[in-house]
């Protein structure tokens, strides 16, 4: 008798731990039980991935969904259409929402908005504060969050932790690895004035410099090591940063993002303005290839969007007012196809990047790998595809991506999380149905 599954992806290629090999996978009740060959085997549901890669489902840790507070930019909802819209099974929301995510009370509220509204599994991380140091502990093991997020450096919203000794209490009370938004705030106060004088987007490297993150960087560094605490270090800009973080990673962890990977200044601000401003900056190409020598040398980690965006008419606001920010998660995955298509890296570091190294990192339970026991998280893309970019095709609520009107080889066709299909060929799902991401143990790595 035929072995029966509730979902097979037959004849697609599958990228695993074994590497890059054309396969199939049974499904049953939203776990992977078998693969291999299952031509002869039946399912409730078949999905014919003939010349579709199929990867583990792609996990997006920082994304700013805005929810609570400031919805009319970005909520739950959209925001999560537009990550299974672009193959992203699973992200981690960050803090700085109004009111901020720093109390049991905050978790719940965003628990509670996200059920049958967030169409991708998720995770909310708890912001690191001089009020709630010491309770950290409690909080960043409380279901449904991935970790503590500290602001070094002002950004979006009023979550900031400037100073060494509460820097020092947080990293010295938490278990779990901490992610970090490093930017000296001392520096930045003292170079606003050359935002202000110039009133130009293009001014925005120039005020928040590389010496300003790699400051920060390095005083986190020796917090760190003087605490014992594991810090994995945000949207990294600078080659400087790159190669001291190489010298760390017994420490520290490393995440950049597909922005910096792929926009560099000044063209960028010639050509989008404001909208190619976000926190730390898009810079130059020598520090932009500074964060492919990180990538290529395998420092870099993790690949995440850092998807924050505000809506076209505050980013017409005259500069500095204007806000830092972009959308990005719907369009992290096919960015960073495309690079593989240029063979800037292969498909299987790309999967390390954003499948396999999120889980390794957070300790997230059941996803990240293409193996039996782990939950039917698959992202199906096509790598021959060719697309193009487009604002009108956005989820965001704000509309607009900075990479409108570019043209991509290789696109996410399928999103399926559970065993269940969410998005196909950019038709979603009858509803939404992601569910709180669970974390065990992280590795000490």
């Amino acid at each position: 008798m035929a072995e029966t599954f509730d979902l097979i992806i037959r004849g697609g290629t599958l990228v695993t731990h074994n590497g890059i090999a054309l396969g199939d996978v049974g499904v049953r009740e939203g776990r992977i039980v078998t693969i291999g060959d299952l031509a002869t085997a039946s399912a409730h549901k078949v999905i014919d991935a003939k010349g579709l890669h199929v990867l583990p489902g792609v996990i997006d840790t920082q994304v700013h969904f805005r929810e609570p507070g400031n919805e009319h930019k970005e909520d739950l909802e959209a925001g999560s259409r537009g990550a299974v819209l672009g193959g992203v099974t699973g992200v981690f929301e960050m803090p700085n929402t109004a009111p901020l995510t720093t109390n049991p009370e905050a978790l719940a509220d965003k628990l509670a908005r996200a059920k049958d509204r967030m169409w991708c599994e998720h995770a909310f991380y708890m912001g690191g504060t001089g009020e709630n140091a010491e309770l950290l502990p409690e909080l960043e093991r409380l279901p449904g969050v991935c970790g503590v997020k500290i602001f070094m450096g002002s950004s979006t919203g009023k979550l900031l932790t400037e100073d060494d000794p509460t820097l020092r209490r947080i990293l010295r009370a938490i278990n779990r690895r901490c992610a970090v938004h490093a930017e000296d705030e001392p520096r930045l106060k003292e170079r606003q004035h050359l935002a202000e004088e110039a009133a130009d987007p293009a001014a925005h490297p120039l005020w928040r410099d590389p010496e300003t993150a790699l400051r920060a960087t390095k005083r986190l560094i020796a917090l760190a090591r003087e605490t014992g605490a594991r810090v994995h270090v945000l949207h990294i800009t600078t080659a400087e940063e790159m190669q001291f973080l190489a010298q760390n990673k017994d420490i520290a962890t490393v995440e950049v993002t597909p922005q910096h990977l792929t926009l560099s200044a000044p063209e960028c601000y010639a050509a989008m303005g404001s909208r190619a401003q976000m926190n730390p900056p898009i810079r130059d190409e020598a520090h932009r290839q500074g964060l492919w020598w990180g990538l290529d040398q395998g420092v870099v980690d993790v690949i995440g969007s850092d998807h924050a965006p505000h809506t076209l008419e505050e980013k017409a606001a005259t500069y500095p007012a204007s806000p830092s920010g972009m959308p990005g998660v719907q369009t992290l995955l096919p960015i960073m196809l495309d690079h593989v298509a240029a063979g800037r890296l292969s498909l299987l570091r790309l999967m390390d990047l954003v499948c396999a190294g999120p889980a390794r990192l957070f300790g997230i339970v059941g996803k990240g790998r293409i193996a039996v026991g782990y939950d039917g998280d698959f992202t199906l893309v096509d790598l021959n595809a060719k697309r193009t970019i487009l604002d009108k095709d956005m989820a965001n609520r704000s509309g607009w991506t900075p990479f409108h009107d570019r043209e991509v080889t290789g696109w996410p066709m399928a999103t399926i999380i559970r065993g269940q299909v969410v998005m196909r060929e950019g038709e979603l799902a009858a509803k939404a149905a992601g569910q709180p991401l669970r974390f065990g143990e992280t590795l000490p790595g």
